[in-house]
């Protein structure tokens, strides 16, 4: 696949790339553990970004859609085959500010943390990316 040649559209949230359209329920599934709040009440802010023309594409060439400047967001949350696949849904979440193109996985349910968290610079991506378990994925504090 080629790189579509335009930016990401500015999104007034943090933007959920969706790359794998292999399985459109578990798609839906992934959007509902996103949406749904945890026990007390904290969810993740998100605008998605659902079309075929980002289908199956890499960290690499989502960075090249990120513009450097007035993008708005710290970090691109990416729905792609290995979130869909596991059952703990760990999205791609790529930094798009700090360390730009340093990539973590957050389980789903974790996803609001990071999200609400750089949002407002209570925190950097750095103390998430530090605190990943063994297989590179973030499961909470």
């Amino acid at each position: 696949m080629t790189t579509p040649q335009t930016a990401l559209p500015k999104t007034q949230n943090t933007p959920v790339l969706r790359t794998d359209y292999s399985d459109q329920p578990r798609w839906e599934a992934v959007r509902e553990a996103i949406e749904t709040p945890n026990e007390d009440e904290f969810k993740a802010y998100v605008d998605y970004l659902d079309d075929p023309i980002y289908r199956d594409l890499t960290p690499e060439q989502i960075l090249t859609l990120v513009p450097d400047e007035a993008f708005g967001h710290r970090i691109v949350i990416v729905a792609d085959a290995v979130a869909l696949a596991s059952e703990e849904m760990p999205m791609l979440v790529i930094d798009v500010s700090d360390e730009r193109g340093r990539a973590i996985r957050v389980v789903v349910e974790e996803l609001w943390g990071i999200e609400n968290n750089l949002s407002i610079a209570n925190m950097d991506y750095v103390e998430f990316a530090d605190s990943v378990d063994e297989d590179g994925v973030f499961r909470g504090f």
